[in-house]
């Protein structure tokens, strides 16, 4: 089997949950206290048309001793474009445009449909959803909890579906900033991302 293509359903999953939770951190403004629920971040969500972030991702892989990290760059452009580059410590790109999802490696490319993969496409399409400001679209995916207030906040995201391979994912921010993102699967791995949001110039 193509290397490349082994791990591809569980790398897609992945880049669907991450582009998740950055682009709350992307697009998210400010609100006060008073305000600052869900329904106000679905809204300032809706408000931006693209985005782009920095990240620094540790991931926790129960066979290794050590944290694997990566870092790179995230991007997305209305209405169906989500990108995530990974620079170090190797190349790899993961985009989104549409039904296709392309993933690169080094000199190597696949293509996947996602219309062949319907557990990946109800992530997608909740994270399209969101970035539109759809509340009830996200919600059938998740159980989405949100606490705190725009000076330290948390949101929680429990997949509804318990067959899936995360089993919750927690999002940490101050104001419209998130400073960082736990994704914790089944099986006992997770992951941890800080991210930082680029100004536009």
């Amino acid at each position: 089997m193509n290397p490349i293509r082994r791990p591809v359903r569980a790398i897609a999953l992945r880049f669907a949950l991450t582009l998740l939770s950055v682009f709350f951190a992307v697009f998210s403004g400010l609100a006060s206290a008073a305000d600052w629920q869900l329904p106000a971040l679905m809204k300032l969500l809706a408000e931006t048309p693209a985005g782009r972030a920095t990240f620094v991702e540790q991931k926790f892989i129960g066979m290794l001793d050590k944290p694997v990290e990566s870092s790179g760059e995230l991007s997305f452009t209305a209405p169906d474009q989500l990108e995530k580059r990974t620079l170090k410590p190797r190349p790899e790109a993961l985009l989104l445009k549409g039904d296709e999802l392309t993933l690169e490696r080094g000199k190597r490319s696949m293509k996947m449909s996602l219309q062949e993969h319907p557990e990946i496409s109800a992530f997608v399409e909740s994270i399209r959803a969101t970035l539109m400001g759809d509340q009830r679209a996200l919600e059938r995916v998740w159980k989405v909890e949100l606490d705190g207030a725009p000076g330290r906040w948390v949101l929680a995201l429990t997949p509804l579906n318990a067959s899936t391979i995360v089993a919750r994912m927690r999002i940490d921010g101050v104001r419209g900033e998130v400073r960082q993102i736990e994704i914790e699967q089944r099986d006992g791995d997770r992951s941890i991302m800080t991210i930082s949001k680029v100004m536009a110039p």
